[in-house]
């Protein structure tokens, strides 16, 4: 089985370009740019899902990714606005099998497109259908927020 290749960047056996690091995660410049300035924010220890990322270091990729907005935002890079970018698992375009958070620099007319309007429309009932199995299965064992009606 092949070593996960952020794994490697994170022992040092394959190159990156750093911005960020502490014992926790990694960021560092994406290899294929969506714009320049695109950063990838990673754990250190491999999950590949999010499933298998305890929400202390979900909490701490995204405080993270924030402290990169900022940075970016400062550096001069062409920046009006910032999308946060996370697939998980092949079918949502996980292209890595290690959790990955894609932090990209925005600006009118970069000719980015993203979306996900599928043009299902359901129902108010059939939403809080939904909601309400969601509710009920979320864990509180590991969870420190509230979970509203």
């Amino acid at each position: 089985m092949a070593v996960c290749v952020f794994c490697r960047i994170v022992e040092g056996s394959a190159e990156a370009s750093t911005v960020y690091s502490d014992k926790i995660v990694l960021a560092f410049m994406d290899i294929h740019p969506v714009n320049q300035g695109h950063v990838l924010v990673i754990p250190k220890r491999h999950a590949s899902n999010l499933a298998e990322l305890d929400e202390e270091t979900g909490g701490h990729l995204f405080k993270v990714a924030m402290r990169v907005v900022g940075s970016i935002k400062r550096s001069g890079l062409k920046c009006e606005g910032v999308n946060f970018h996370l697939a998980d698992g092949e079918v949502a375009g996980q292209d890595v099998a290690h959790v990955h958070l894609h932090v990209i620099p925005r600006f009118k007319r970069d000719g980015v497109k993203f979306g996900c309007r599928s043009g299902f429309k359901p129902s108010r009932k059939e939403l809080d259908d939904v909601a309400l199995r969601l509710r009920s299965n979320m864990s509180t064992a590991t969870s420190s927020f509230e979970v509203r009606p």
